[in-house]
């Protein structure tokens, strides 16, 4: 569990919650993460210290650092489902960093779009969806060539921030951090199906049931 102001990990007992141990984590702003294929290991995102942070999940110790840029504010996290990148959203540098977390490298930018936030594997695995809050679009990056295949725009702006994409992969629902609403974005073209008025600051969206054994936490994101 995140406690992000603490500025620490929190490992419980996942019967009882009971805390077993609480990591202090080295950069403020610990929030978003994803974990290696084998599970040894997770890849946090520092939102206020440009970094990521490399953790040992048995362990439960810091095993290093990673500055992505002097201006970096990194989001979302996510492992590529052949397991040998993570993807890690910049929203001050509008786009996805690639990194390499065996040897805990950058090995590559790619420019998505502005405020770029939340990252979404598609249910077939072939994409990541990828939320530019600040521009109202989502960029699609297709996983096999690691490149930026389309746009979608939302009709007249938004802010899409979190969410999840639907058990069926048809529906990828997002919340409008800015603009009070939540978006229903058809998956196979990326036309607005639905714009639905909330509260103030929409922030998360758990799209529920979910596929999936191990939860990543933060919008509900299984795998």
């Amino acid at each position: 569990m995140v406690a992000e102001q603490r500025m620490r990990l929190m490992f419980r007992d996942a019967q009882t919650m009971e805390l077993k141990h609480a990591l202090w984590i080295p950069c403020k702003g610990i929030d978003h993460m994803d974990f290696s294929a084998d599970g040894r290991y997770l890849i946090g995102s520092c939102e206020f210290a440009g970094k990521v942070v490399k953790v040992d999940v048995e362990k439960q110790a810091v095993l290093g650092m990673l500055p992505l840029h002097q201006r970096a504010m990194p989001q979302d996290v996510k492992l590529s489902p052949d397991g040998r990148v993570f993807y890690v959203a910049d929203m001050a540098s509008d786009g996805v960093w690639l990194v390499d977390g065996d040897r805990l490298a950058k090995i590559g930018f790619i420019p998505t779009g502005k405020g770029t936030h939340g990252l979404y594997a598609s249910r077939d695995s072939r994409y990541l969806y990828i939320s530019n809050r600040g521009e109202g679009s989502v960029s699609v990056l297709d996983f096999a060539t690691r490149k930026i295949v389309c746009k979608w725009v939302i009709p007249g702006g938004g802010s899409p921030d979190m969410g999840g994409v639907s058990a069926d992969g048809k529906v990828l629902w997002l919340s409008g951090r800015y603009n009070a609403e939540v978006y229903a974005i058809d998956t196979r073209d990326g036309h607005l199906l639905a714009r639905i008025p909330v509260g103030r600051g929409p922030h998360g969206l758990c799209v529920y049931p979910q596929p999936g054994r191990y939860s990543l936490g933060h919008t509900g994101v299984f795998r």
